[in-house]
């Protein structure tokens, strides 16, 4: 079995199984105490807690064929924490809005650019940027401008990784070398849309990071991306829509956004375009009038820069990388890993062939690795980490 804690598993499980949303798992686990046992709860009690007959059915089909630790390996193979509401690195953000997901998962490196720690990246102050997905040459260059403003005080960036303003914010991070999360509308081992695959690698390689609450195999669908964009404006101190007709959907991570209690903005855009309509009702509406990155950050009080990533000169990681070799120590098993992976990158049931380690232990020996910055893994491949 792979290794990881028991209860997580069944949090894992009911993410999969369609139909358990996070209200319901609320009632379960609140009826039964934990996941675990209204996992294993009998049909009767779940249809005397007011599941329903087709739910139950449909639930009692799940469960029979679904096999956790199978669906643990693929997890893991692919580079994808799964974080439920019960960790430490769970956003903190994100579990203060009504019904936060019981599970998300996480796809990053961000353990080879300075930090070993997941909930780095997704505890830091950040900020939503959302439009349309049909920009004008307006609606990119004002994009371009808060975003570059905002990663200079050290901000991380979220958005949607689709067409349009959300690829302009992510790539605009990018280039001022700044951290930017994608929150997807579909799993983890899936990509939509299909033309942002590498702007979606350059998001990781950078140490930022993708997240979705939808297991894998998950497709891309209409009714998806309302419960993305809860996710988007959950992360977030603010959304700030730069650009947007009447009929984004951007709108809707807005008003999501305002019923969360964060804060909105909206640059005002030119009369004549049907592109600012939609801004246009916001600042009606109430959200904050921006006409440049200061207007955010003053009604978000953020005065000085918060955690600054630097991008070191290759000379100062590799001094940095000989210090840290000789200080970390390494266990028995942990030389068997290094050992094996010394010649070439393997996937883990690779490594638990040619390591010889059991493959109940090498799930939670891997990670520890990683954090320790022996190993690092990049979608479901592990290499020597930075300090070998």
């Amino acid at each position: 079995m792979i290794e990881l804690e028991k209860e997580k598993k069944y949090w894992l499980a009911f993410n999969v199984c369609q139909g358990i949303g996070p209200l319901r798992f609320k009632l379960l686990l609140d009826y039964f105490g934990s996941a675990e046992k209204a996992y294993r709860a009998k049909e009767s009690e779940l249809l005397k807690i007011g599941l329903g007959e087709k739910l139950v059915a449909k639930f009692e089909n799940c469960r029979h064929n679904f096999d956790i630790d199978s669906y643990l390996l693929r997890v893991l193979k692919l580079g994808i924490t799964p974080l439920t509401l019960e960790d430490k690195n769970y956003p903190e953000l994100l579990k203060q809005i009504q019904n936060p997901p019981p599970v998300i998962y996480v796809k990053s490196i961000s353990g080879s650019t300075g930090t070993s720690d997941i909930g780095e990246i997704l505890n830091q102050k950040a900020v939503a940027v959302v439009g349309t997905r049909l920009p004008t040459i307006y609606g990119k260059k004002v994009t371009e401008i808060i975003v570059e403003g905002l990663v200079a005080r050290g901000i991380v960036i979220v958005s949607g990784l689709a067409r349009g303003i959300d690829a302009i914010a992510h790539r605009q991070t990018l280039v001022n070398q700044g951290l930017t999360i994608a929150v997807l509308g579909c799993g983890l081992d899936r990509m939509y849309p299909p033309e942002h695959n590498q702007l979606a690698q350059e998001i990781i390689k950078s140490g930022g990071a993708l997240v979705s609450e939808f297991p894998l195999e998950t497709e891309a669908a209409p009714g998806n991306f309302p419960a993305r964009n809860r996710i988007i404006s959950g992360l977030a101190l603010g959304v700030v829509v730069t650009e947007a007709a009447k009929d984004s959907g951007s709108l809707i991570t807005a008003s999501q956004a305002a019923e969360q209690g964060r804060e909105v903005f909206a640059v005002p855009g030119p009369i004549t375009s049907a592109m600012s309509k939609g801004t246009a009702e916001l600042i009606k509406k109430g959200a904050k009038l921006v006409t440049g990155v200061e207007d955010i950050l003053e009604e978000l009080n953020i005065r000085n820069r918060d955690r600054v990533r630097v991008l070191r000169p290759a000379q100062d990681k590799i001094r940095d990388r000989n210090r840290a070799a000789a200080t970390v120590e390494t266990t028995d098993d942990e030389k068997k890993v290094l050992v094996v992976l010394k010649d070439e990158d393997l996937e883990i049931d690779q490594i638990i062939r040619k390591s010889g380690l059991d493959s109940a232990k090498v799930g939670g020996l891997l990670s520890i690795m990683e954090i320790k910055g022996l190993i690092r893994s990049y979608n479901g491949v592990y290499s020597l980490g930075l300090i070998n």
